[in-house]
């Protein structure tokens, strides 16, 4: 029976961001729930078969779970950075529909600070990588398990 292999140590600027990250995403999430639900909804597209308001419910208890573990699970950083990027790959096309429907929500009220807004996705994506290690230690774990 093989051990499961520990990610790599990580810095201190790794560490910061991670737990920054996870943060956000636990304030997010938190406004999700409560102060912005009608705001988050303006990102829902249109053409998803289900109710805005469970989305944006069930986005933010998952926003809340990621930011937890991000924060609390530094052992589990890595599996948590693939996460936390998959779920802002999926979420992405909220943004693409708010700018595609020109529906103004957080200030967003013309096309281009929502087509401005499109570039911050990915780099959640990149700092979901980085900050978790998850990039890098790909490869070093997949040889430890070998």
């Amino acid at each position: 029976m093989s051990k499961r292999p520990r990610p790599r140590p990580t810095s201190l600027a790794r560490t910061l961001g991670r737990v920054a990250l996870g943060g956000a995403l636990i304030f997010a999430g938190t406004s999700h729930l409560t102060f912005a639900r009608e705001p988050f909804q303006a990102q829902v597209p249109e053409w998803l078969p289900l109710d805005d308001d469970f989305v944006v419910l069930a986005s933010g208890v998952v926003e809340i779970g990621i930011g937890a573990a991000l924060v609390v699970a530094p052992k589990h950083r890595v599996t948590v950075g693939w996460i936390a990027a998959a779920f802002f790959t999926a979420i992405f096309p909220g943004n693409i529909s708010q700018l595609v429907t020109h529906t103004d929500a957080f200030g967003l009220d013309t096309d281009g600070k929502r087509a401005f807004r499109l570039i911050f996705q990915p780099l959640l994506v990149l700092l979901s990588l980085w900050s978790t290690g998850a990039w890098r230690d790909r490869r070093s774990i997949g040889r430890r398990a070998k």
